[in-house]
């Protein structure tokens, strides 16, 4: 498996891969290279049976800031951006390895939902994680599939509809991350815990996560699918376009009341 200059891979013990996005000057933000290399990368690791865990972190300052909104509504497909962060977060999620995402900085809208997209996540005391879409007119949608798998109603309501910025303690009180750390334990952490994991059955962690998988009423694939749709349509309002506006220009946006027949 090749590098990519927007993903670095390291295997600093056996049987554990960590994968680095690695688009500091940027927080990390998803644009379609960075997204098309990690979903490339996770998908040849899930074939490699000599990797057990895959921990994965961001380099520079931030886990991920969310989607390159410069980048992506300035494309001439939005389609085809959205399909492809549909594509990511297939790719992380079904691997069969466990995957441990070692968050710091920021993980914030879609860069919430790929560190929800892993097994487990470690995050240091200074993360701040968000899902502000309601702010920029858009919908959520693709990350909800996995949010609401991991938090209570009530929780999801309040971060999805308020689309507020919390800690990371406040993000393990909602179950939103499993450990939090001081900065400089992060790495060790996560290694600690992929350690445990190579002391279980490859086999029947596969197994076992595939088996969490079907429990839920409908599978990750058949709510990724519906959720998509949603997302597409948001992506295409007027809210979108005035919110995406607003935050490329810094001001606040300007709403406009719903009308009637909408």
């Amino acid at each position: 498996m090749m590098d990519s200059p927007l993903i670095t891979t390291q295997q600093p013990e056996e049987g554990i891969t960590v994968v680095t996005l690695n688009r500091p000057g940027k927080r990390n933000a998803l644009n379609a290279a960075l997204m098309e290399a990690c979903s490339t990368t996770f998908e040849a690791l899930a074939r490699d049976q000599t990797q057990r865990v895959i921990i994965l972190r961001g380099e520079g300052a931030a886990f991920c800031a969310g989607l390159d909104l410069e980048e992506v509504f300035t494309a001439s497909s939005p389609e085809k951006t959205a399909r492809l962060v549909a594509r990511l977060l297939r790719a992380v999620y079904q691997v069969p390895q466990v995957t441990i995402a070692a968050v710091h900085g920021a993980a914030i809208a879609g860069g919430a939902g790929l560190m929800s997209a892993c097994d487990m996540v470690v995050a240091t005391q200074d993360t701040r994680i968000g899902y502000p879409e309601v702010k920029r007119g858009l919908v959520a949608a693709l990350v909800m599939t996995l949010l609401r798998r991991q938090v209570l109603e009530r929780d999801a309501r309040e971060l999805l509809l308020l689309g507020d910025v919390i800690s990371a303690e406040r993000a393990r009180e909602m179950r939103l991350v499993n450990r939090v750390v001081a900065k400089g334990e992060l790495a060790q952490e996560t290694l600690a815990l992929a350690r445990k994991v190579l002391l279980g059955a490859p086999v029947a962690i596969a197994n076992t996560k595939k088996v969490l998988d079907e429990l839920c009423p409908a599978s990750f694939d058949q709510e990724l699918d519906q959720a998509l749709l949603h997302h597409l349509s948001g992506r295409a309002s007027s809210e979108a376009g005035e919110g995406i506006a607003a935050f490329l220009e810094k001001r606040a946006p300007n709403w406009q009341p719903k009308s009637a027949g909408q």
